[in-house]
């Protein structure tokens, strides 16, 4: 009979590549981490994992274990929850992993209704700030609880099937402008903009490194025309602030502009372009009270009288 804990082992080796990162995560030695992989290639009677190299791979049977291990440990980690959720009282802490304009806008106003609770509800959230890639990589990892992640109608973004996800909130991305700059294009305050008569313009983007930086170069292409780009920051607080200097013009999801936006002139794309926020959780997991509750304030947000949002 196949042991649950060897899968655990062997799923978190498929995850972290190596016998040593493998140990880490787990709190056990490598030499330990070794003999349940050596004993779990006895219980399957086939090889599970072969060296390359320095390193270990995975066999054809040690992935189908690996696919069968997701299932399994998801009915686990459901399983956990039911248990969880009969302790009156039990609360604990949920790890969040968000992108930055997320962390600011939906996780920092959960946080602060948590507060204003008082000590009552028990819960505590820890939060490191990713982009989705680097975000769903933690929840492979089993290092974060609750991801939360975009995708652009013109970037989609494949999610893991092993995973529960849902379509938080979509948004559109706006293309922000200096005033004088909307002039000169014929452009009144909310008036669409046909991307293609920005090309002549300075382009302040993200780095290279982000989704966000490979979408303006999609959108832009579409359009016709390759961005002249001027500056690169990853945050969009300085990119708004530099087109309000008049340095240049950007393409920013409306969730990500700063609170004060009277400086700037900011409009629809006539080829609308939306970014989609998803929350993503290990199968099973969402489940347990504690990621439960966070679920259902993020997906339904108490409002503040006359906001809308989280108070």
């Amino acid at each position: 009979m196949l042991d649950v804990r060897r899968l655990r082992i062997l799923q978190h080796l498929a995850a972290y590549g190596t016998v040593a990162a493998t140990a880490e995560a787990l709190h056990l030695t490598p030499p330990a981490v070794s003999q349940h992989l050596a004993a779990l290639q006895k219980e399957a009677g086939t090889p599970v994992v072969e060296k390359r190299g320095r390193t270990l791979r995975l066999t054809a049977a040690g992935e189908l274990l690996v696919a069968h291990a997701e299932i399994i440990l998801a009915e686990l980690a459901a399983a956990e929850a039911g248990l969880a959720a009969l302790q009156s009282g039990r609360h604990g802490i949920v790890r969040i992993t968000a992108f930055a304009s997320a962390a600011r806008a939906l996780v920092a106003p959960l946080w602060q209704h948590l507060a204003d609770l008082g000590p009552a509800p028990g819960l505590s959230l820890r939060l490191s700030v990713q982009e989705p890639d680097e975000a769903l990589e933690e929840l492979h990892k089993r290092s974060t609880d609750l991801a939360l992640v975009h995708s652009y109608t013109v970037l989609p973004r494949s999610l893991p099937t092993t995973c529960e996800q849902a379509v938080l909130m979509e948004e559109p991305v706006l293309l922000a402008l200096h005033p004088r700059q909307a002039g000169e294009l014929g452009l009144a305050p909310g008036q669409p903009a046909d991307l293609s008569h920005t090309a002549h313009l300075p382009w302040l983007t993200p780095g290279p490194e982000t989704s966000c930086y490979e979408m303006i170069q999609r959108a832009c292409g579409a359009a016709g025309f390759v961005p002249d780009i001027r500056t690169r920051s990853s945050d969009f607080a300085v990119l708004a602030a530099l087109v309000a200097a008049g340095a240049g013009t950007a393409l920013i999801p409306r969730m990500a502009l700063p609170d004060t936006t009277g400086s700037l002139s900011l409009h629809p794309l006539l080829q609308p372009v939306s970014r989609t926020i998803f929350t993503v959780s290990r199968a099973g997991t969402g489940k347990h009270p504690d990621l439960r509750r966070v679920l259902e304030l993020l997906h339904n947000p108490p409002a503040t009288p006359g906001t809308g949002r989280l108070s």
